[in-house]
């Protein structure tokens, strides 16, 4: 049975005008007209039995007019009539699809008729609509709670999680209109569902309250977590030098400006991808050899890097008079200095002077278990939302560390087999941050991996949420 049993005394009124996707109603009771608001769902008997249309009210007139434009960009219907309603339609609600009941759909396979009845959506009908459309795609257990409509206490409004995460989704809201309890919300149910798999970006700590056998909470380490060797399985994040790409390690250390410019960004590629090479030589990695560039994510000592770029900083060749400066005599001074403040520098220790066991071989395979592994997946069986607490993260890099955790989960999913991918969602909480509209160099990073994955990440099942209070800020994708 369906969910709009009305009785002929609930209508509001009838249809006295049709366009292709507005109507007029007339409304004779005044008490009714005086109910109805702007916004507020409404249901309107359709010309096919199983039907009804779903329209949205969009302006109430409590006067006599000459005229009224159902669209500015479509012809004008001329009518005059007291307390008149205009309804925009938004789609069609069937007791019965194919198989399935109470199904709510985006197209208008009919419009209204003259003369047909137009009911309130509000209190339980509400409810059951909006739980209808929020049940669809996985059933009852699929549907998530948001709490309830401003416009009607009563009812309760829901929240479909397959089509949620299945699509790119936003929420967003001035400063102090529960974006973060809304999250929150959100990320304690997902965490209840058999296969969830969230990741959120949480800049400010302000999620550690949240606790559930769903939720695993990281951090990224910071100086004192260094000092004691905490890794993945203390709940700690280190995110070594190593993972980072070619581009993002000039953003950090060379000075573009800088005369010797070039000749700093080609002797860092050349020293890195020689280290890389020596770290796959001395573990007998012979294939990888043949196939890695200097983006690929293979450990590296980083003093080996120094010690060679001090080395041409200084060497001294023999010329036909005697010694003499050698090519990049003195050429790297500037370049080297800013590289030994980064290492020295204790706020960066998770990037620059991680722990031992960071650099071995195998780590890559568990820091990427502890990001994409979900509630039911063969490595953990639970914790399927991640909570990656940001706060001691330098404001300077901090975009560079989310683009390229984004980036890394992107490309991992895109390299894992069709039927061993477990879908993902990265939840972005104060997007505005780190994706915003304006380019600078140290945003490139983040706002490059984050337009690929609008673009992409859906293919590979990683879906995107943003959270943010400033939208209009945001990159222009979102």
């Amino acid at each position: 049975m369906g969910i709009f049993d009305y009785q002929v005394e609930d209508s509001l009124g009838r249809v006295i005008a049709v366009d292709t996707a507005s109507v007029i109603l007339k409304v004779e009771n005044i008490e009714k007209l005086r109910s109805m608001q702007v916004n507020r769902l409404v249901a309107l008997q359709s010309s096919r039995a199983g039907q009804h249309l779903i329209g949205m009210i969009q302006k109430i007139i409590r006067k006599s007019i000459n005229a009224e434009a159902l669209d500015s960009n479509e012809e004008e219907l001329i009518y005059s009539e007291d307390n008149s309603v205009k309804v925009t339609l938004i789609g069609t609600f069937f007791d019965r699809y194919l198989e399935d009941s109470n199904v709510f759909r985006r197209t208008l396979e009919t419009v209204p008729e003259i003369d047909s009845c137009c009911y309130p959506i509000d209190g339980a009908k509400l409810t059951s609509f909006m739980t209808a459309i929020s049940f669809q795609s996985g059933g009852e257990e699929q549907a998530l709670s948001l709490g309830s409509y401003t416009l009607d206490e009563n009812a309760k409004a829901y929240l479909d999680a397959n089509k949620f995460f299945q699509r790119h989704a936003v929420i967003v809201g001035s400063t102090g209109s529960g974006k973060s309890w809304t999250t929150a919300k959100l990320l304690e149910q997902v965490a209840a569902l058999n296969n969830s798999n969230a990741i959120l970006f949480d800049l400010h700590g302000e999620y550690k309250p949240l606790i559930d056998d769903g939720i695993k909470h990281f951090k990224i380490a910071g100086p004192g977590d260094i000092d004691f060797g905490k890794d993945i399985e203390d709940g700690v994040l280190n995110f070594p030098y190593w993972l980072l790409g070619y581009e993002d390690m000039l953003g950090m250390l060379v000075d573009r400006s800088d005369q010797n410019a070039p000749n700093q960004s080609m002797l860092l590629s050349r020293t890195v991808i020689d280290a890389k090479r020596k770290f796959l030589e001395d573990i007998g990695e012979g294939e990888v050899i043949n196939s890695f560039t200097v983006d690929s994510p293979i450990p590296y000592n980083i003093s080996e890097v120094l010690n060679k770029l001090t080395q041409l900083d200084t060497e001294m060749v023999e010329g036909s008079r005697g010694p003499k400066q050698g090519e990049f005599h003195g050429k790297l001074s500037r370049f080297i200095a800013r590289l030994e403040n980064k290492i020295s520098d204790k706020r960066l220790a998770f990037m620059m002077n991680p722990p031992e066991v960071v650099s071995q071989w195998d780590w890559m395979n568990k820091l990427s278990n502890a990001l994409l592994s979900g509630r039911n997946h063969q490595h953990d069986k639970k914790g399927g939302v991640k909570i990656i607490d940001l706060s001691e993260v330098p404001s300077d890099i901090l975009p560079m560390v989310i683009g390229r955790i984004a980036s890394l989960v992107f490309s991992l999913q895109q390299w894992t087999k069709k039927d061993d991918r477990h879908p993902i969602a990265l939840l972005c909480d104060e997007a505005h941050l780190y994706i915003p509209e304006k380019q600078t160099v140290n945003l490139d990073t983040a706002q490059k991996s984050f337009e690929r994955i609008v673009k992409e990440g859906r293919k590979y099942g990683v879906g995107l949420v943003i959270i943010s209070q400033r939208p209009s800020e945001l990159i222009k994708p979102f």
